[in-house]
């Protein structure tokens, strides 16, 4: 998560900040120091599997867990926000940002939607949107925040383990060679979502071909 002034937001844009997946990891990286310079504050938070095993034994979906993070981080902020721009990963929109809203102790007010407001209190305008990250250059530069500390952290656990584990995607021919291959591996497992349909699927095919 980012913040920057309303007159920086225009500098992102001219250094070539956009949706992180439309660039390559060479990009991203020399991206990644000048977004440092330009932004007001930069948060970076990271949940791991464990925590996202664990939450999702108790039916909280990783759509909760994440708006739980989202509103940690806006809540750490030390900078004054105006407008909290969110790229919702719900099926409808506006359900991330409400879920944001409830979970921080900041006064906030989700766009288009009524809510009630208390005289004399500042709230910070939450916009929830799908493809944010290609909307609004402050999102773009967050996604590509995230992107190299997440190709950073794959890049950590792979030479760790001494496995190749590829992307960690789904669609990865790598990752999931790498998990089939080592599925008695304790320290691989210690990294792998267990609710994953990805690892369904995986283990379903183990027990055909058994």
């Amino acid at each position: 998560m980012i913040s920057v002034k309303n007159n920086f937001e225009r500098k992102l844009a001219d250094i070539g900040v956009r949706d992180s997946k439309l660039l390559s990891r060479r990009k991203r990286e020399s991206l990644y120091g000048m977004i440092f310079k330009i932004a007001t504050e930069v948060k970076v938070d990271k949940i791991y599997p464990n925590e996202i095993n664990e939450a999702m034994k108790t039916g909280i979906s990783l759509n909760e867990l994440e708006a739980v993070h989202f509103a940690k981080l806006f809540d750490s902020m030390k900078s004054t926000v105006n407008t909290l721009y969110l790229d919702s990963p719900d099926v409808i929109a506006e359900k991330f940002g409400i879920r944001v809203n409830m979970s921080s102790m900041k006064p906030t007010k989700i766009v288009g939607i009524g809510q009630k407001r208390v005289r004399g209190v500042t709230y910070t305008k939450i916009v929830s949107q799908h493809k944010a990250d290609s909307r609004y250059p402050v999102v773009s530069a967050a996604s590509i925040i995230a992107k190299v500390e997440r190709d950073n952290e794959i890049e950590r656990i792979g030479e760790e383990l001494g496995i190749d584990i590829g992307s960690g995607y789904p669609a990865d021919s790598y990752t999931i060679s790498a998990i089939r291959e080592n599925m008695g591996n304790e320290a691989l497992k210690r990294h792998v979502r267990e609710y994953w349909q990805t690892m369904r699927n995986i283990k379903q095919t183990r027990l055909t071909n058994f």
